[in-house]
């Protein structure tokens, strides 16, 4: 239960952030500090557990049988991912309390920063490859939300579009990926997922899994050649690029490469695919960082350029490049969070990122000028500090890999030379911003120092930086084993974490990358001519066209299959329907079965007769809208009498409910249109849908010959048999609605409340003249409430009620029910509407509409709520015979409440459609309200 509510803290934070959030930046900060601190404080509780090798595991089952369970679990690599999302998290709270401006929405952002850190927090934590994926999806929107806080701006809002659209696209893939290998493994539980590594890697689908999911975690790591998300993605705040782009969601691509690591590695497929991309990111990621700019633009490369290294490592496929990867995840998310936030203060407190206008800070912020060096040195891996350490068993694990035969040498070489530019960007970054004359052309001059608790958070990770490079043994040591070992899935190699291993090869290519990171910095003016004199791509503006290539093919098929013509609509429709029909029929070898029809009878053939003709007259009088709509309710009275022929009571009720409310809306509409249509559809489309009818009609009724000639299984039997002993009533249809398929009505009343808000929404301010008089000139009657009708609605309703009651209360084991009832109870207040007018009906109704469909919903929700409280699944309903005074032994079930909710939904929801559309109406003459 710890784990779960490790996740749900930030969640319930956001609801704390919403609420505080016009209180002032140090209420919005400490309310959105509250909820991650209770959950660091509770992962920090878990340490001695997790530290000794210890599983943390937390189930409940939630739909089992998709294989979607809230499986939890928190061991070395989920605590240390836990550990950054929320340590640093914490830190980023802080800093952007004071970067953000007082007119900014406050609450808005932690909200949203909230959202993405419980979204990360249920990926690390997750045991169940499903609800990861389902995690990993929040990831994306909520980080879509963050980089476009500032959505006055254009470069944000398409930074976000694109950070959305990538990702997006690799959650697409991981999700295809998660279901091939739950469909290899029969489950998406972690362990079984962990355990089974030599049947995935044997299957016949583990190079499609296993591409699918590298989409994923390459997408999200921003891996070559999906990198070009990250650098947009700048236009987002600075406390956003230092918490997501640095420690956190960049992070969750190789963090999926860390946890499925027993499972998908091994193989060839997987060194070349990991290996190579990393590598290639990695080159990529460092030169590209040395001719930027932006100093946010050169931080972003380089961070593509170290995920790169991460992923290469992993991709070396050895214990000890595991634990070397895991190793630079952590100093990574240390120095180049606080890199980003120097960043952030410099921005902050001169106006630009601009490195061709930024110089000479030392002497405004010789503090910050401090902070930033560290960190820039870490990046670099300069000895003594984390970054050295890290990168020195990266060095050590590419020369002692043998995956590429005679060309081994090209991976530590890569290395080298990654090494080489990353000393050459860092070396930018400290002489560029810090050194290098005096500013230029300043928004702000001159600049100073930041309020000193905006630099705590850099402070205290160039701090860990410095610890961790100068006493690995006594920081990071634990937290490494335990991380390495949950990500191996076995015992740990041997490995050192000493500052000095001797003069060794490792050794030497740190000092060729340091010495020649300094001669290619030397060397820039070259670099930067040749640079600028290759052709000029922009990775935004090449998406965007991309987007609004899409957009213009979209429009132009929406154009042509959407048209406004509902005729056109109609045929594809059932020209659509007809050929999946008669595709389904052609295999058939003979049309009739092995099972007998029933003989006709008299009243059986007379009936039909009924319903063929009251068709065709339809069709024939539909010039003629009322005539029609009073042939076609003839249809409906006999599909009523049908289902009473055929021992269907329940239907027979329902449709004859629905066919009454269903004529009155039916004839409220008419009411505005003319009483004939025009003739419109040419000769051509006559016959179309002449043939298109005929069709449907000949293609039905042997699809409908087909299947009942031959035998059928289904379900019905069971629900038979366990109407009474399962869920307490007789009326096997009603059981089925209130219980076992309760889950289903429960969508069914809030798609119908939904439908009734819109219906109001559209109607409500509306008001359509109609005629005094018909087509022929005669005028209508002036008496819109005739006597004799107000008189028989007053006598009617009390009887309409009594009867609406009693089909409630007898549904559970007669035929009736709350939908039939609350229908029932409508037509007899719709009969007031129509007698009395509805201003008249609605001085006399005590409750709002909206709230009556309302409470439905609520009604419903709390009785499968309430089934929770006492150990049970969802909506699961309990029954009991009771003894009552005066009246006897009665049988009660909590499906009653229900029934209730549906009966209350019905009534607000068809209330609410039918009343408004009386509201519509408004006299041709006088304009006014009726």
């Amino acid at each position: 239960m710890v784990l779960a509510l490790i996740i749900a803290l930030p969640f319930i934070g956001v609801l704390l952030s919403a609420f505080v959030g016009r209180g002032g930046r140090p209420v919005s900060a400490l309310g959105a500090a509250v909820a991650p601190f209770a959950a660091l404080a509770l992962l920090l509780a878990q340490y001695p557990a997790v530290f000794a090798g210890e599983h943390l595991v937390y189930r409940l089952e939630w739909m089992p049988a998709l294989g979607l369970n809230l499986s939890l679990r928190l061991d070395g690599l989920g605590f240390l991912f836990a550990l950054l999302i929320l340590g640093i998290g914490l830190l980023v709270i802080l800093y952007a309390r004071y970067y953000l401006a007082r007119s900014e929405p406050m609450g808005r952002f932690f909200a949203f920063l909230l959202l993405f850190m419980g979204a990360m927090l249920g990926v690390v934590l997750a045991d169940n490859l499903l609800l990861m994926l389902l995690f990993w999806e929040l990831t994306s929107l909520s980080s879509f939300l963050l980089i476009g806080f500032w959505n006055g701006a254009s470069d944000a809002r398409k930074g976000a579009r694109m950070a959305l659209t990538v990702t997006g696209f690799g959650g697409l893939a991981l999700l295809a990926g998660i279901l091939l290998i739950g469909q290899i493994v029969g489950s998406f539980e972690l362990p079984a997922v962990l355990a089974a590594g030599d049947r995935i890697r044997a299957h016949a689908l583990y190079p499609v899994a296993l591409i699918l999911v590298l989409l994923g975690a390459f997408t999200k790591s921003a891996q070559f050649p999906f990198h070009f998300w990250l650098p947009q993605a700048m236009a987002a705040p600075t406390p956003v690029s230092a918490y997501l782009h640095s420690a956190t969601m960049v992070k969750a691509g190789v963090f999926l490469l860390a946890r499925l690591y027993p499972a998908l590695s091994g193989t060839d497929w997987w060194f070349y695919l990991v290996g190579l991309t990393g590598m290639a990111t990695l080159l990529f990621g460092s030169v590209m960082a040395l001719f930027q700019h932006d100093l946010k633009g050169l931080l972003a490369y380089s961070t593509i350029s170290h995920l790169g290294l991460i992923t290469l490592l992993f991709g070396l496929d050895s214990d000890l490049s595991n634990v070397a990867a895991i190793f630079h995840i952590i100093n990574h998310a240390t120095f180049k969070a606080s890199l980003f936030m120097a960043a952030g203060i410099i921005d902050h407190e001169t106006g630009s990122r601009d490195l061709r206008r930024l110089a000479g800070l030392w002497r405004f912020m010789p503090h910050t000028a401090v902070l930033a060096m560290v960190a820039c040195l870490a990046m670099a891996g300069v000895p003594l500090l984390n970054g050295f350490l890290s990168k020195e068993m990266f060095f050590s694990e590419t020369l002692g890999q043998n995956l590429l035969g005679g060309f081994n040498w090209v991976i530590p070489a890569a290395a080298t030379l990654a090494g080489v530019f990353s000393v050459a960007y860092s070396l930018r970054f400290i002489h560029d911003v810090f050194f290098n004359g005096a500013p230029r052309d300043l928004p702000i001059y001159p600049p100073h120092e930041p309020p000193r608790f905006m630099k705590i958070p850099v402070e205290v990770l160039v701090l860990l930086c410095l610890l961790v490079g100068m006493l690995p043994a006594y920081t990071v040591a634990p937290l490494l084993a335990a991380a390495a070992a949950s990500s191996l899935g076995g015992a740990l190699p041997e490995y050192s974490l000493a500052i000095w291993h001797g003069f060794n090869l490792p050794l030497a290519m740190s000092v060729v990358a340091l010495a020649g990171g300094m001669v290619v910095y030397a060397c820039r003016r070259a670099l930067y001519r040749w640079y600028e004199g290759l052709p000029a791509i922009d990775s935004k503006a090449v998406f965007e066209a991309q987007v609004q290539a899409s957009v213009s093919a979209a429009r132009r098929l929406t154009e042509w299959l959407e048209n406004g013509s509902l005729q056109r609509y109609l045929a594809l429709m059932l020209g659509s329907a007809l050929l999946c029909v008669a595709v389904a029929l052609g295999p058939l070898h003979a049309l009739e079965g092995g099972v007998r029809l029933s003989p006709l009878d008299p009243i059986g053939v007379l009936g039909l007769g009924i319903l063929m003709l009251s068709g065709l007259l339809t069709v024939g009088f539909h010039r003629r809208r009322l005539p029609a709509l009073m042939i076609l309710s003839v249809a409906g009275l006999l599909v009523t009498l049908t289902f009473a022929r055929y021992s269907a009571p329940d239907l027979a009720l329902t449709q004859l409910s629905v066919e009454l409310v269903t004529l009155i809306l039916l004839v409220l509409a008419l009411f505005f249109m003319p009483d004939r249509t025009p003739a419109e559809s040419s000769s051509l489309r006559a016959f179309r849908d002449l043939i298109l009818a005929s069709g449907s009609g000949i293609l039905v009724a042997l699809l409908a010959f087909a299947v009942m000639t031959r035998p059928y299984d289904g379900i019905a039997s069971f629900f038979l048999e366990n109407a009474l002993t399962g869920g307490g009533g007789s009326n096997v249809v009603n059981v089925i609605l209130v219980d076992f398929r309760g889950f289903d009505t429960m969508g069914e009343i809030c798609v119908l409340a939904i439908a009734a808000v819109g219906v109001y929404g559209l109607l409500r301010g509306l008001h359509l003249p109609h005629p005094l008089h018909d087509r022929n000139g005669r005028r209508w009657s002036t008496d819109s409430h005739p006597m004799i009708l107000d008189s028989l609605s007053r006598v009617m309703l009390p009887l309409a009620l009594l009867v609406s009651a009693y089909i409630f209360l007898r549904g559970h084991n007669q035929p009736g029910g709350g939908f039939i009832a609350g229908l029932i109870t409508a037509v007899a207040l719709i009969l007031q509407y129509i007698a009395h007018g509805v201003g008249w009906t609605q001085q006399r109704l005590p409750w709002s509409l909206h709230a009556l469909a309302g409470s439905g919903i609520l009604v419903a929700g709390l009785c499968g709520v309430g089934s929770w409280v006492f150990g049970h699944e969802f909506l699961t309903s309990a029954f009991g015979h009771f003894e009552i005074p005066l009246i006897g032994e009665v049988e009660l079930a909590s499906a009653l409440f229900f029934d209730l909710g549906v009966y209350l939904t019905v009534l607000g929801a068809t209330l609410l459609i039918l009343s408004n559309i009386g509201h519509v109406s408004q006299d041709e003459s006088s304009q006014e309200v009726l």
